[in-house]
């Protein structure tokens, strides 16, 4: 391969994983508030997740009598995005102003992987940080070694790869357990209730790099398991597509009717352009999560009326709908306070809920602040919602199957709540488990560096 198309390559990699040492002290300015701080330390219905307090010792790693240094991942330094850089922004500028966690600030390290520096940025990690919240790295998996073995917790915005998701020290709110299918419940609703015609003839799409083809198999496995068929499948180079016309065709002559898309939303909308050019529209289109964003909306335009683009949330509360949570609400606020003009996102969204997770935990250690502790702390929360920014979720369960979903439709307006018929407020708790029985790599353990739960301090 080319140079420039292996970087063209890896930055589609990055763009789907995406959705995600130096030491930068983003947040390191703002001093914790006293007792008569104006700023509020509840969030949704979490109350006093920060505050002053009368912290005295340094009982780990990172942490002194009045701060605490935190890592934060992010492949910025390649990807160029940086909402897990603005989201560690927003929520340690709020903590501190509310006086800090306990009295102690929050300061910032960013690790910048840029790709391919993960396990460089987790060696330093493990020199300085007492724990690592709220990011991603592409290749997270690479890093989980040198974290265990240092017995570094890690509450992390988004995992990548299977070693890393699910690993130890890792409590991870975002729902599904890695052996299982967290897309069963919408792809069950997809092909039972909305469009059952369409149960006999899906396709799958998949940027040919690693992890997009094993989210292609998985996802092979699981929606015959729902029920359905899959008539064609399909590998795009990873670096991306000049004529989409030939895929399109091939969707068409298979009589593909709903099709499962494992790639960038950059490339989805060439393909659903290229499938309107030959008048050939499908039941449904799964565009992921990833397309989930204002710029997937401004690319495809006036296609989302022909193509019916769906996507998965998880459990997520739509940022469109904000006006009707007061926790969303609350986290638009404040990105538009301490992060102005930068966009509140779906991956920042679900850090947030990390930082609020990490925050709580560290809360209830007090004085005797220990990575014990607040890992321990976070593994007890049987039904957490991060002030209800999501569905509940039981992280007392290491690996679980994903019991709420909620699903969007894209149109040339925007995102808009489908009529997936919730039955639990903006979500729907009903649905099936599934369990992989193919063999797809699994998480790193302590056990695989030598170590045990009794090492950790």
């Amino acid at each position: 391969m080319k140079p420039h198309k292996t970087i063209a390559a890896l930055a589609a990699i990055a763009l789907l994983a995406a959705g995600c040492g130096g030491r930068g002290g983003t947040n390191g300015e703002e001093e914790p508030g006293g007792a008569g701080q104006s700023v509020s330390g509840d969030f949704g219905d979490l109350k006093g997740v920060c505050g002053p307090g009368e912290a005295k010792s340094a009982p780990a790693q990172g942490v002194t009598a009045k701060e605490i240094e935190v890592g934060v991942f992010t492949d910025i330094g390649f990807t160029k995005k940086s909402e897990l850089v603005d989201t560690a922004k927003v929520f340690t500028s709020w903590c501190n102003e509310a006086g800090g966690v306990n009295g102690r600030k929050l300061v910032v390290n960013i690790r910048d992987a840029k790709l391919f520096e993960a396990r460089q940025r987790m060696i330093e990690a493990c020199r300085e940080d007492f724990a690592i919240v709220g990011g991603s790295a592409v290749f997270d998996g690479t890093a989980v070694k040198d974290r265990l073995t240092c017995l570094l917790p890690d509450f992390p915005g988004q995992t990548v790869q299977n070693e890393a998701n699910g690993s130890d020290l890792q409590v991870y709110p975002l729902g599904a357990g890695h052996s299982y299918n967290r897309y069963h419940g919408y792809w069950s609703w997809l092909i039972k209730e909305a469009y059952p015609d369409s149960a006999s003839a899906i396709g799958t799409i998949a940027g040919d790099s690693p992890g997009p083809k094993i989210l292609a198999a998985q996802g092979k496995e699981a929606l015959t398991a729902a029920g359905g068929k899959v008539v064609y499948s399909d590998l795009h180079p990873a670096q991306g597509v000049s004529d989409w016309t030939p895929y399109a065709q091939a969707i068409k002559s298979k009589g593909v009717k709903g099709l499962v898309f494992f790639g960038d939303f950059n490339s989805l909308s060439k393909l659903m352009l290229a499938l309107t050019n030959i008048d050939y529209k499908l039941d449904w289109i799964d565009a992921n999560a990833n397309a989930y964003n204002p710029a997937f909306i401004k690319i495809a335009g006036k296609t989302l009326d022909t193509q019916n683009a769906f996507a998965d949330l998880s459990g997520m509360h739509p940022l469109e709908e904000a006006g009707s949570n007061p926790a969303t609400k609350q986290f638009l606020d404040l990105f538009a306070k301490y992060a102005p003009g930068k966009e509140a996102t779906q991956p920042g969204l679900r850090a947030f809920s990390s930082w609020l997770l990490f925050a709580k935990a560290a809360k209830s250690c007090g004085d005797a602040l220990t990575r014990k502790c607040v890992l321990e702390a976070a593994q007890k929360e049987t039904s957490w919602t991060g002030g209800g920014l999501i569905a509940p979720i039981d992280l007392s369960k290491k690996d679980a199957p994903l019991k709420c979903f909620n699903v969007v439709k894209a149109s040339s307006q925007g995102w808009k709540p489908a009529d997936f018929k919730p039955n639990s407020g903006a979500y729907r708790c009903d649905a099936p488990e599934y369990k992989y029985t193919g063999s797809y790599g699994k998480p790193v353990t302590l056990a695989d560096v030598g170590k045990s739960l009794s090492d950790l301090k």
